[in-house]
């Protein structure tokens, strides 16, 4: 059995956000708590974590995630990378690097931010991360998972999609350009961002979504990177049939 966990469907401000008052942040719907986009995909042999979000010692141990074999980066901004260094308990663990898979200037990103990790300091204190990092190919065959790799773009630069059998996963898009359109067909799930209801110069967000999701017409489609324009309960009940939002904790089975 393959399975997707979504470890975090927040936007980068998270939800509830800091110093907010609304009445999502302040909701008592557990749905309605979202730590920051990250994902992991799982089969009986392999391990795989998309995106390293800033919460991720929390949500590898609240999924109880106690090993990983790689890591895919679908691009470099903060709240997709900062979680990197919670990974040094299990390449400290390990023995061995951990592989990041990754565009060239994301990889380069990783270098620059966790320049500690590949140039030690004399002091190291309470240990260093490992990384193995590696181009980013299309498809990527980790353990027993194929990965599917391809472009698709997030306001002015293009960032990873990711395709796993019947399962496809699209974190900050504002364009799916044809030949990244012709890899979404015959879905039976997708987790596509829908960052906020009103519009958004470099994410999809709810009407834009709503007709990706018709067009590319995959079984069930669950909107991520959610900000607090969306109450969990309330946007659910007005959606279409096979369109909701996904929660942290949410888990999809796969089909190779």
């Amino acid at each position: 059995m393959i399975e997707a966990i979504v470890l975090g469907c927040g936007t980068s401000h998270g939800v509830p956000m800091i110093g907010c008052k609304c009445s999502v942040c302040t909701s008592n719907e557990p749905k309605n708590k979202r730590t920051r986009s990250g994902l992991i995909v799982r089969s009986e042999l392999t391990t795989i974590l998309i995106d390293a979000p800033p919460e991720l010692r929390l949500q590898l141990v609240r999924e109880d995630i106690p090993d990983l074999d790689a890591v895919i980066l679908t691009h470099s901004h903060a709240d997709h990378i900062m979680g990197l260094d919670d990974l040094r308990t299990i390449t400290e663990t390990d023995g061995e690097p951990i592989p990041i898979y990754a565009q060239p200037e994301t990889l380069k990103d990783v270098k620059r931010v966790f320049q500690y990790a590949f140039h030690p300091p004399d002091n190291p204190g309470g240990g260093l991360p490992a990384y193995d990092l590696k181009p980013a190919t299309d498809p990527i065959q980790i353990g027993d998972l194929k990965i599917q790799t391809f472009e698709v773009i997030h306001g002015r630069i293009p960032v990873l999609g990711i395709r796993i059998g019947d399962f496809a996963y699209l974190t900050d898009v504002s364009e799916i350009p044809s030949k990244a359109e012709s890899r979404l067909k015959g879905l039976k799930t997708l987790i596509l961002d829908a960052t906020r209801i009103a519009p958004h110069p470099s994410h999809f967000h709810l009407d834009k979504a709503l007709k990706v999701a018709k067009a590319l017409a995959p079984t069930q489609t669950y909107l991520t990177h959610l900000a607090h324009d969306y109450d969990y309960q309330s946007t659910n009940s007005g959606l279409p049939a096979g369109i909701q939002l996904s929660y942290d904790g949410l888990r999809i089975p796969i089909q190779p």
